[in-house]
């Protein structure tokens, strides 16, 4: 089954799918100042996974841009990104079709709440075309200092933990466990005022998270596995994306 998005723009910004080497070139440039690494941002996942960028009409200027990578089940799921860092061996049995959505990115130049809402578009009408069933990837927080970012934490273990049959293990070496250390009640303004704006997106779609956040220093983020399973996303919101 061909992996496709339909190109399409709203308001001033066009969104396409892509695998050219030139256009993959200028998201890793993106990522890279995003990132703050000081030079292009990229790994082996480019060259396997299809590329959504969005660009800004006025300019062509590139503003956001993310990348899939389509699993037609569980059975492939450790040949995903996230599987370096969790052990997901609770969705081997998963049957539907999945897509791990990853290296997600807007210009830090760009205030506009729109290229959010158009890339979140742009995913509700990737996973629509290619029939997926889950939508996963690792969600982060700046910085690997825990202590800025416990309200979140205590919340995400009060509301957002994933379902047991699906929970990823631990994998990586430097984790902060939260579920098993936190015991705290969240403050829930105090939370989302340092929740990443990705994240929150994922949770209002009903998505849960793993009980424990990878400390990643080359990156310099915590993140969250994070999964969203297509069918238990609200229609109200199903319909918000769809209008994008």
């Amino acid at each position: 089954m061909p992996i496709t998005l339909s190109p399409f723009s709203r308001g001033r910004y066009r969104v396409t799918l892509t695998q050219d080497e030139d256009a993959i070139a200028a998201a890793r440039d993106l990522r890279g100042r995003c990132f703050g690494l000081g030079g292009r941002d990229g790994d082996a996942f480019d060259s396997v996974c299809v590329h959504v960028l969005v660009h800004d009409i006025s300019d062509n200027a590139l503003v956001c841009c993310f990348r899939m990578l389509v699993l037609t089940g569980g059975e492939e799921i450790e040949s995903c990104y996230s599987a370096q860092y969790y052990d997901l061996s609770g969705l081997r049995g998963y049957a539907g079709r999945m897509v791990e959505m990853g290296r997600f990115c807007i210009d830090p130049g760009r205030r506009d709440g729109d290229i959010l809402r158009v890339a979140w578009g742009a995913m509700a009408r990737f996973v629509d075309e290619n029939g997926i069933d889950m939508l996963f990837g690792c969600a982060s927080f700046a910085g690997v200092e825990t202590d800025h970012y416990l309200d979140a934490f205590a919340m995400l273990r009060a509301k957002h933990l994933a379902p047991k049959r699906w929970l990823p293990r631990v994998k990586a070496p430097d984790v902060f466990r939260f579920a098993a250390r936190l015991r705290r009640k969240p403050d829930p303004k105090k939370a989302l005022l340092v929740m990443p704006p990705l994240l929150r997106t994922y949770l209002v779609m009903g998505g849960w998270v793993s009980d424990h956040a990878v400390v990643d220093r080359h990156m310099n983020t915590l993140h969250v596995f994070t999964g969203v399973e297509i069918g238990a996303i609200p229609a109200a919101r199903k319909r918000l994306l769809r209008a994008v």
